[in-house]
């Protein structure tokens, strides 16, 4: 087995894979950094040269991001103002240089419990599209990811891309996070909210998520029953009670104590609904 492949063609790739498990490589931001100081004897498969998986599109019904858009194509593609939650998320991660090279779908395939993009695109009620040589599969987010590094994507599969469906109703968006400094930080906290206008005034859907307090990031469905149906306005922020984070179970560690991280997580749900709550 050639230890580093670099395909050009999609069923050159799964054909690899199918072969034998190997390292998936793009841009490599989390996978190096882990690697410093060892020597890189893994199967590499790098998927780089696969452009068709760089386009963003619109399907129609929903927008596909191809596997290998980094978080500064997000920042430069020309998308609708409810894609505000996921260029937020976008303009944190990292610094620019890991914004340059680094791709959403591997920083859902890392999986790690501070992942900037997993919150957003939970709100965003994202799937996640795996291909092999067996065919293609579709998976939400909320089951693709099981675990802290743990995701559902068997060893000869290839994340292509993710799907974000449109919202029924005219929607807004937010990402907040909280971490020792604006970039180049792991996160404390994160939260991602996009609420959609029934055109009366009113949330007529809200989709919230957290990151960083639990070992994978974590929809609020209590708190989006409460939304549905309140008066679109800054007063939304008072709805938001630490009652609606029983479901998380975040750790004390070196950046922050696990009651810290609690509060941190209600005071972001307020300064998101406070912030969406107000004029568009």
């Amino acid at each position: 087995m050639d230890r580093y492949l670099r395909p050009t063609q999609l069923t050159e790739a799964l054909a690899a894979l199918d072969a034998g498990a190997r390292t998936i490589i793009a841009g490599g931001t989390d996978y190096y950094p882990a690697r410093v100081g060892k020597p890189l004897d893994e199967d590499i498969l790098d998927v780089t040269a696969l452009r068709g998986l760089g386009r963003i599109e619109d399907t129609g019904g929903a927008y596909r991001i191809g596997a290998l858009i980094t978080w500064s194509d997000i920042l430069r593609a020309d998308l609708p103002p409810w894609f505000d939650a996921l260029k937020g998320a976008a303009r944190e991660l990292g610094g620019v240089q890991v914004q340059n090279a680094g791709t959403i779908a591997g920083n859902l395939c890392n999986a790690s419990p501070a992942a900037d993009g997993v919150p957003v695109l939970l709100s965003y009620d994202a799937a996640v599209e795996l291909a092999s040589v067996e065919g293609e599969r579709r998976l939400p987010l909320a089951d693709f990811i099981t675990g802290n590094r743990a995701t559902r994507r068997a060893d000869n599969e290839l994340v292509t891309g993710i799907m974000i469906p449109k919202p029924a109703l005219p929607a807004r968006g937010v990402f907040l996070k909280l971490g020792a400094r604006r970039y180049l930080v792991i996160s404390i906290v994160m939260v991602s909210v996009v609420l959609e206008e029934d055109g009366e005034g009113n949330v007529a859907a809200a989709r919230l998520a957290v990151g960083a307090c639990s070992e994978v990031a974590m929809r609020l469905p209590a708190l989006e029953e409460d939304l549905v149906g309140r008066a679109l306005s800054p007063a939304l922020a008072a709805i938001a009670a630490p009652r609606h984070l029983s479901g998380l179970s975040p750790i004390g560690d070196i950046r922050g104590p696990a009651a810290y991280r609690r509060d941190a997580a209600v005071t972001l749900l307020r300064r998101a609904l406070t912030e969406l709550g107000g004029s568009p």
